[in-house]
This record gives structure tokens, sequence and C-alpha cells, in this order.
């Protein structure tokens, strides 16, 4: 399914030519590239909720006006998924002001969608970069995390 969000996101994010929005097109167009039905399904259903996070209001979850630094307390499933090296580089794009909380906890919840036993930081990488895309204001943010990820300096990054 990663692979799928991964070549729907390199193929249309940068493209100068509308994204598709006929589902069966999309589709199509995804077989033809070798996908299998389920995983598309499944692909295409992640960004279904993707957007639906733009409309959640997160406010009530979310500290107002704090003053200190909040500490994001992870389930034993979202361990399993983001290990320990993700979880600080989600606490590092967090000081840097490339993720609010509430961007944050949209990323780990489409993590969290994701079926798959190799999930690293590099695929977080790329889950942050698709959800700062689809957050309306965050234009700045992305520009941020696509300097880190296309220009990574050699050495850890946090």
């Amino acid at each position: 399914m990663f692979d799928i969000l991964m070549y729907l996101f390199e193929n249309f994010i940068h493209s100068e030519t509308e994204i598709r929005v006929d589902q069966d097109e999309l589709t199509d167009e995804l077989i033809r590239a070798g996908f299998h039905h389920d995983e598309i399904y499944k692909a295409l259903a992640w960004l279904e909720k993707l957007a639906a996070l733009q409309e959640t209001d997160t406010t009530p979850y979310l500290a107002k006006a704090s003053i200190t630094p909040v500490t994001r307390i992870y389930t034993q499933e979202e361990e399993m998924q983001l290990d320990v090296t993700c979880r600080g580089f989600l606490i590092f794009l967090e000081q840097i002001n490339v993720l609010d909380p509430s961007t944050r906890e949209m990323v780990i919840d489409r993590v969290m969608e994701i079926d798959s036993t190799e999930f690293c930081l590099e695929d977080l990488k790329w889950v942050v970069l698709m959800v700062l895309f689809n957050v309306p204001g965050k234009e700045n943010a992305y520009d941020q995390m696509e300097d880190l990820l296309f220009d990574e300096p050699d050495g850890p990054l946090h």
C-alpha cells in the first residue's frame, strides 16, 4: 500500500496536470502500473481519511496556550509502528515548527493506517510530507520538510 501512496505522490504532486479525481480511472492506471486491487483500495481509503482529517477539529484534545512543551505518550501499538528513531524525528519536527500538535496527530493517525512491518524513518518523512501537503496554511512547513527530505546533510538530523 505504501508503494502506491509513493507512486501517486511522486507522479502527481509536482505535476502540472490536474490530479485525477475519478476513482475508476485512477484504479485502472494503478493496475496498469502493476499494483493489486486490494492494495489500491487500501491506499485510496488512506488518502480519503487523510482528506477527512483536515475537517476534524482537534482543538478539544490539545492544550490551549501551553507554556511548556507537551509530552506525547505513545500507545504500545504506536511504539511498534514508530520506532524510537521515528518518534525522535517527530519531536525534532515539532521543535523546529514543521509540525504542531495537530499535524503531528494527523501524521501518527496516517502512519497507524499503513500496513507494513518494515515502516522506517524514510517512510515517516514521506508521510509527513503528504500530510503537510494536504493541510491548508502549512506551505512553509511543507517547504521546510521537503528541504529536510531532499537536502539531508550527512549524519542524523536530530
